[in-house]
């Protein structure tokens, strides 16, 4: 039975991706007027891939229900019963909405909550689409900047300090804590938003116009997040911009945003890795749905010292593993040239994807080529080979052995 294919992602229009990068990876036409935010290589009902065989092109969630053993292996298919994680390729031009994640717990609990209510799953007030928990790793491509968990307690009263018009809240944050002070901002009216913001903004604003605020500093995002909106109300995400930690992290740099911590991606192109779930809990930077309620619930009030994970490389294969507590997926770099082969039995399911050259991927009886943009899939219990006469750098997706 063949056991590596080709494999087709989908591409996801959203308004805040870029105009080219993702098609001009994955060979896709460029169109007027659209933006191209997510290439997604995964089994999602939302967008699964295409398996390329012979005789047809098959939708990988109905490939693995009707090869769940033989796609996953036997330990995963038990564990899970389905592809556990979903991979995808973003272009971040503006700012993605804060968000939180829940811990499987939660998602549970919140889906059949919202389930019993009769909430539909298409609905714009429904928080829980799945079951299932949604930690995430990302690998920067390219330069990148994002909001990762609450600043460091000295940090904190620093911005506040620091920010004539959010002086008021360092005596709030001392006496009632990271959860009093973001309960407070969240649970403002609209108008009490505008009220303390717009001092602020019409401050900012002009010298982000005139190129005058380091991309270190919240000034910087919290005027590119109002920068040409016409809306005359302010986003209370703003608040959360000096409150969390601003993170840029260079090419080949990870982070791994785990349930209950509060982020947001803001510029630049990554690859993400997370569990196989649609869950998201908004706090700010949105025109979606936003449950404070929910979102307390769910978010760390602690705070974040960013870790940054280089990865645990490899020289006799050329990868490169980072590593996460995450027991649903596991990402890998492999970056190779004719010196090296990568050499690899696969415990499950196995998505790749060629950023950078081509390779040749060889199983005992089968082999296929991949070129930048093309994704193969290789199925559990497969001795495989990757060789090449250039140079290619490949993300890998994968299940850790499960113990």
């Amino acid at each position: 039975m063949r056991k590596i294919f080709k494999l087709k992602g989908k591409v996801q229009n959203y308004d805040w991706g870029g105009t080219s990068y993702i098609p001009n990876l994955v060979s896709e036409n460029i169109k007027e007027n659209i933006t191209y935010a997510e290439y997604w290589m995964g089994a999602h009902i939302k967008a699964p891939s295409e398996v390329i065989t012979e005789n047809e092109n098959i939708l990988l969630n109905k490939f693995i229900e009707e090869n769940l053993t033989d796609s996953l292996g036997k330990d995963v298919s038990s564990k899970f019963g389905k592809l556990p994680f979903l991979f995808k390729v973003l272009d971040v031009n503006n700012m993605l909405s804060i968000q939180v994640h829940p811990s499987i717990e939660a998602a549970i609990n919140g889906f059949n909550l919202e389930e019993s209510k009769g909430i539909p799953l298409t609905a714009k007030n429904r928080n829980y689409k799945d079951k299932n928990h949604k930690p995430e790793i990302m690998v920067a491509l390219s330069d990148f900047w994002l909001l990762h968990g609450f600043l460091e307690r000295n940090k904190l009263i620093k911005n506040l300090e620091q920010t004539k018009e959010l002086n008021f809240l360092k005596e709030i944050f001392l006496d009632k804590g990271f959860a009093g002070l973001y309960k407070l901002v969240m649970n403002y009216s609209q108008n009490e938003v505008n009220n303390i913001l717009q001092p602020l903004v019409d401050r900012i604003l002009p010298k982000y116009v005139n190129n005058e605020l380091d991309k270190a500093s919240p000034a910087y995002w919290a005027a590119k997040s109002i920068h040409g909106k016409t809306n005359k109300n302010i986003d209370k995400g703003i608040f959360s911009i000096y409150f969390f930690n601003i993170l840029n992290v260079s090419k080949g740099e990870a982070v791994f945003q785990d349930a209950g911590v509060p982020h947001a991606y803001l510029e630049g192109k990554n690859i993400e890795l997370m569990a196989n779930s649609d869950n998201v809990l908004r706090a700010g930077l949105t025109s979606k749905h936003i449950d404070v309620e929910e979102l307390i619930k769910n978010t760390k009030f602690e705070e974040t010292i960013p870790e940054i994970l280089k990865g645990n490389f490899n020289s006799q294969n050329g990868e490169t593993v980072f590593k996460t507590k995450a027991i649903d997926f596991e990402l890998s770099k492999i970056s190779l040239d004719d010196s090296i082969t990568y050499h690899k039995t696969s415990n499950s399911i196995e998505i790749l994807i060629a950023l950078e050259g081509s390779a040749t991927i060889k199983d005992n009886s089968f082999s296929l080529d991949l070129d930048k943009g093309e994704c193969i899939l290789i199925n559990a219990n497969t001795d495989y080979k990757i060789e090449t006469s250039t140079h290619v750098e490949i993300y890998k997706a994968s299940v850790p052995e499960i113990n």
